[in-house]
């Protein structure tokens, strides 16, 4: 598929996602005319590839032996992909008309933006942001990931207050229009990290080779969330807090990442804290497993630290906020981003 001079490839990784197929692959196709559309099956064991071989022939399977997980299932993918673009869409995400045109215009007019998303919207509650992404990612002193429309579990309404196109920290790894020259000179996503947190820290990665990422807030998609593992799941709490340590160490300038990390631990301390009070002993366990395995490959983390030769200070990061936002959240009771001081960067003209 060729838009003048680009071409875009809208790609899904799927995994025992036939359900999400059937549901949401219709929205892709009907709504991203001349753009090819690719499923990446992630070595399902549910009948996907039947499916989509019986009903969706025109859709390029690329099936893989294994599951890789996101992050390399994506790398391996990305690999057998000729495009000026690509589109990292999560299988259960509902898109709209004309949703991949503002993606593509905001790439092709700034050559130093390497990635952005579009508005994040509840599949379930359509008035209001969803959790994976909302209205753009940023990271609070302590590398907590927040959004706006979207603080911890508090979900705003969309009210319009959204409606722009700025720079943030990271964009969603559900719904991520990405300039496939940059991702490969970042190096992909991370495969340690299996899933969770993987496009933050290649966003980060994005920054520290000067681009930039961007909130597109003229482009509109649905998504379900959860489709692959539940909010509330060990799992994706080990993953979570592991990634969330690595994450820090790997990306960090020098003289930032002894404060930050072990701030960063103690707090995730305090999480594990407050679970053990609710009697969630599973996820106690998970932390403290996800922390244990962090420390045991400190040395694999150290080597990817080498990878990224220059590292910006926190403040010369975009969407980086100076303050705790875990603080703001929980004991001051800030509930929005308006409330939040936080230095996000200048819009552009709509």
């Amino acid at each position: 598929m060729v838009y003048n001079s680009y071409s875009v490839a809208v790609v899904i990784l799927n995994w025992n996602g036939r359900r999400w197929l059937e549901q949401f692959l219709p929205s892709v196709l009907q709504n991203s005319p001349e753009t090819e559309v690719i499923v990446a099956d992630n070595a399902s064991t549910d009948d996907s590839v039947a499916f989509l071989r019986q009903h969706y022939p025109q859709v390029r399977l690329i099936q893989l032996e294994e599951n890789l997980g996101f992050c390399e299932g994506y790398n391996q993918a990305l690999r057998q992909v000729d495009a000026t673009y690509y589109v990292l869409l999560n299988s259960d995400v509902e898109v709209t008309l004309n949703w991949l045109v503002p993606m593509a215009d905001l790439l092709e007019k700034n050559p130093q933006i390497a990635a952005c998303q579009p508005k994040i919207k509840s599949f379930h509650q359509r008035s209001h942001f969803e959790y994976a992404g909302a209205a753009g990612g940023f990271l609070d002193a302590y590398g907590y990931p927040f959004c706006r429309g979207r603080l911890f579990d508090t979900l705003e309404e969309d009210q319009g207050q959204y409606d722009d196109v700025r720079p943030v920290f990271w964009a969603t790894g559900a719904c991520l229009f990405i300039r496939a020259k940059a991702y490969w000179e970042a190096g992909g996503l991370e495969p340690k990290f299996f899933a969770h947190m993987e496009e933050i820290d290649l966003c980060w990665r994005l920054q520290n080779l000067g681009y930039q990422i961007y909130y597109q807030g003229f482009s509109t998609v649905y998504h379900v969330g959860g489709g692959t593992l539940p909010k509330a799941n060990p799992r994706k709490t080990f993953l979570n807090f592991r990634n969330g340590a690595a994450l820090l160490y790997k990306n960090l300038a020098d003289e930032e990442v002894t404060r930050i990390l072990y701030t960063r631990l103690v707090l995730d301390g305090v999480a594990a804290a407050q679970f053990f009070l609710k009697g969630e002993w599973r996820e106690v366990q998970a932390i403290y497993q996800a922390h244990r395995a962090f420390f045991a490959d400190k040395s694999f983390w150290k080597e990817k630290r080498k990878e990224t030769e220059s590292k910006k200070k926190t403040a010369e990061l975009t969407g980086w906020s100076p303050q705790s936002v875990v603080w703001q959240y929980f004991v001051k009771g800030k509930k929005k981003f308006s409330a939040l001081d936080v230095p996000d960067g200048a819009a552009l003209p709509a």
